[in-house]
């Protein structure tokens, strides 16, 4: 029975940062009984976000990697709920958490409430649609495990169909088309490239790889905006190498089944349509018992991550807005940042259960990368810390590759993720190059 007494800290989100938080925590508070510490998710297994573009493509096994929820939190001291908060009594400092039901639609946990002491928002982001036509019906999206695995098989499916019938293939019929030219839709279209051509090796033979066309639009003059002029250049040339059609300065304005419209009126047809074009935090924020939030619903935070009206709640990654004072700005969404953040937090968390004052956050820019699969990884190292260093090839390759171990390393600890990088490194020898169910 958990003691009541205890600081009862309460995450809602177990994304790459809420999860490295409640395990943190949970070794340095949970552990010795110093405070309570609840996870909240909807879902019951974890899988870091950044690599969602490699399940939707079949080139990484989200059911080997993914971190079950329940296990996580028995062997990290924490307590994992499975629910979907949707309301906040500040006064009351209580949460409340809509009823969950199976696929028969039978339900199998009713509402629940959950009082705290400290409460951390950790929901992450969704693709925002910007209210443009067709883009919610007939796009598909990577924001979860869940949509990553229906696009798999949403491409599987369209490929098999296309090698086994009797007509000639219609225009875009195989084609693919993504919308947002990010980090995300780059890496996803490099990851599409190398799947298309292994499906002939599986027995797909009947397509050739030149039916295949892959398309990326960016409203933007460029791809990876992000980035330095230079690096988004030496980007582009490699997506020309692998002959994915890059369209730039094409604004989206319409998506029907089987094409995407842009401004200027071309037409650009094709059988998957993917939006990765913009963030937005969840809806459900946007009316949080009066908590301050920005045009696209993030959670706006002080320096020290709690936010303006409540000095109880904090938020951190992609759903908090928190000054970047350095840079005239906001700290950016990426999985860098939730990780700092889960850092601080973790200080803080453990200072505030003492009664001790908190750190205010400070974000140090490590830089992006951005890979192309085993073509290529483009990126710069260091950020604004001492200037851009701009990496390719094989290096940039590997540091890429050394973000998701630090975040196994927060997780479980050097040991159990050198064995999980060696029974990787086992299963690769004899498992297939992509996904095939």
């Amino acid at each position: 029975m958990a003691d009541k007494k205890l600081h009862h800290i309460v995450i809602v989100g177990g994304g790459a940062g809420g999860l490295e938080l409640a395990t943190g925590l949970g070794k340095k508070l949970g552990k010795h009984k110093k405070a309570r510490i609840t996870l909240l998710d909807l879902n019951r297994t974890h899988i870091w976000k950044p690599l969602l573009h490699e399940v939707a493509a079949g080139t990484f096994d989200s059911y080997e990697n993914q971190v079950e929820y329940m296990a996580q939190a028995r062997s990290s001291y924490f307590e994992y709920r499975l629910g979907r908060m949707y309301k906040i009594d500040r006064a009351k400092q209580t949460i409340y958490v809509a009823p969950t039901h199976n696929a028969e639609g039978e339900e199998i946990i009713p509402e629940r409430q959950f009082s705290y002491d400290s409460l951390v928002m950790s929901v992450g982001s969704v693709s925002n649609d910007f209210g443009i036509e067709g883009v919610r019906d007939h796009c598909m999206f990577l924001d979860t495990k869940r949509e990553a695995q229906s696009f798999q098989n949403r491409l599987m499916e369209t490929y098999i169909k296309a090698n086994t019938q009797n007509q000639p293939l219609r225009p875009g019929q195989l084609d693919v088309v993504i919308a947002g030219a990010g980090a995300t839709g780059i890496e996803l279209s490099a990851q599409l490239h190398k799947v298309s051509r292994l499906f002939t090796s599986y027995g797909l033979d009947q397509i050739k790889p030149a039916q295949i066309k892959i398309h990326i639009v960016e409203a933007a003059d460029r791809i990876l905006s992000g980035l330095p002029p230079a690096l988004s250049a030496a980007a582009h040339v490699e997506l020309n190498k692998l002959n994915i059609d890059v369209i730039t300065n094409e604004r989206v304005v319409k998506v029907d089944k089987n094409e995407l419209i842009t401004h200027t009126g071309r037409i650009i047809p094709a059988a998957i349509k993917v939006w990765a074009a913009g963030i937005k935090a969840p809806e459900f924020l946007k009316d949080l018992d009066g908590l301050e939030v920005n045009r696209i619903n993030q959670l706006v935070v002080k320096q020290t991550l709690q936010t303006t009206e409540d000095d109880n709640i904090f938020a951190m990654g992609d759903c908090a807005q928190c000054d970047w004072p350095e840079m005239n700005s906001y700290v950016p969404p990426r999985a860098q940042s939730a990780h700092q953040q889960a850092s601080l937090l973790i200080k803080s968390m453990c200072a505030r259960v003492k009664g001790k004052p908190i750190s205010e956050f400070k974000y140090k820019d490590y830089g992006s990368l951005v890979s192309l699969g085993k073509y290529s990884t483009v990126g710069n190292l260091m950020g604004n810390l001492t200037g851009n260093i701009n990496v390719e090839g094989f290096f940039a390759r590997m540091v890429y590759l050394s973000l998701y171990k630090l975040h196994q390393l927060a997780l479980f600890g050097f040991y159990r993720t050198a064995m999980l990088s060696i029974a990787h490194a086992l299963r690769s020898t004899v498992d297939p190059e992509i996904k095939l169910h």
